[in-house]
Parts: C-alpha cells; sequence; structure tokens
C-alpha cells in the first residue's frame, strides 16, 4: 500500500512539474529534462509513469475536467454554476488548469492532443438535463446546445480578458457571464434562488480539501 501510495504521488508531482512548465513556455518549447528539474524525479521513474511528453500533455487535459470542491445542492443549476464559478477562481491558480488552456487555444497544440471542450460541455449538458427533470430549466431549453454555449463563452471570457487593457478578476467576469445565461435558461421560481456571486467561488475554494490548496498554491508558487 505505500509503495502505492508513492507511485500516486510521484505520478502527480511529475504532472503538476510538467503542468507548470506548459504554462509557462508552452508544449512545444517545453523539454523533459526541465520537466524532470522541476519535479526532481528519475528519468525512469518519470517514462514509468508517462512514457513520452505527449502523455504528460494528455495527462494534463484529462485532469483538467474537474468538479473538485463542488457541493451537493437541492438546485442542479447551482451546482453547475458552482462548477463554473469554481473553475474560474482556481484557473488562475493552478497550472494544471491553466496549462490545459493554454494548450487548447494553440492550434499546434490541440491537433495534436484536442481539448478537454467535448468533457466540459458533456459535463455541462449533463447538469442542465438533470435540472430540467427537476423543473429548474425552462421546458424549450435545449441542454446540448445550452452546454456548449456555456463552454465556449466561458471560454471566450478567459482568452479575451488577458489580451485586454487593465487587470480583470476571472471569478467576477465569469459571475457576471453566468447571469446572463441564466437570464435565459432558469426558470422564474428558480433564477432568484441561484447564488452566482465572484465570493461564492472563494467561499468554495476555501472550503475544499486543504491538501488541495496546499497543492495549488505551491505549484502557482503563491501562498493563499
Amino acid at each position: 500500500m505505500a509503495q502505492q501510495e508513492r507511485a500516486i504521488r510521484t505520478r502527480k508531482v511529475i504532472l503538476e512539474a510538467a503542468a507548470a512548465i506548459f504554462d509557462e513556455r508552452g508544449y512545444e518549447a517545453t523539454t523533459i529534462a526541465e520537466v524532470l528539474e522541476r519535479a526532481e524525479v528519475t528519468k525512469g521513474a518519470l517514462y514509468f509513469h508517462f512514457p513520452s511528453k505527449g502523455d504528460l500533455a494528455r495527462g494534463v487535459l484529462a485532469a483538467a475536467v474537474t468538479t473538485d470542491g463542488v457541493r451537493p445542492h437541492d438546485l442542479k443549476l447551482q451546482e453547475m454554476v458552482d462548477t463554473l464559478l469554481l473553475l474560474a477562481y482556481r484557473l488562475p491558480r493552478e497550472p494544471m488548469l491553466s496549462a490545459a488552456l493554454r494548450m487548447a487555444v494553440d492550434p499546434q497544440s490541440r491537433r495534436q492532443f484536442g481539448t478537454a471542450w467535448p468533457d466540459w460541455t458533456e459535463l455541462m449538458a449533463g447538469f442542465l438535463k438533470d435540472a430540467k427533470t427537476r423543473g429548474e430549466v425552462l421546458a424549450h431549453t435545449d441542454e446540448e446546445e445550452i452546454a456548449r454555449m456555456i463552454v465556449s463563452t466561458w471560454t471566450g471570457v478567459r482568452v479575451v480578458t488577458e489580451g485586454l487593457p487593465g487587470t480583470y478578476d476571472l471569478a467576477g467576469e465569469i459571475s457576471l457571464l453566468i447571469r446572463l445565461l441564466l437570464a435565459g435558461v432558469a426558470t422564474p421560481a428558480v433564477l432568484p434562488r441561484l447564488e452566482v456571486s465572484a465570493a461564492r467561488a472563494a467561499h468554495l475554494y476555501d472550503d475544499m480539501p486543504a491538501w488541495r490548496v496546499e497543492t495549488a498554491g505551491s505549484a502557482a508558487g503563491i501562498t493563499h
């Protein structure tokens, strides 16, 4: 059991090191030597878990689809909102998430490895379908279309605000986006019950397990 735990830990350390460098320099510019130095592991350990740099990239993309920190709620729409808000709060703090987005918007990386967008779209559609069965969503709503628009616009907010003058709080911007989207999706009875503030994102993050917060802060070089 101890050996298995060490292996899991080693894999995690390697993947986080690779993600941090992908985020800083891009996939193409990253070398295995840099990952080895950052992770402080042997070449044998790295290749045991990830036979190639491409496997590291695929590992980062797979890890980027997460609902960690999202708690069950009476409203399925609130769970969807929490997922989107928490992702917005975590992404600037966790290279694993930021690197996945950087690879997704880079045409060369996208051609090689695809993106996590289909998985995110499926996840959002699942929330919406469950919400619809509970009467939280307007009857005419097409869950697949709305899910695709959610993922597209969420990504667009991140990419565009990075290129605008000034500083933007991603969680705050995503909060605004969600409010606009929900106006055409949620039923009138449910809409006022949804909490969509950036403050909720910070609260959810603070309530995440300590190991996740510590890992995120260490990887991003910040103290929370």
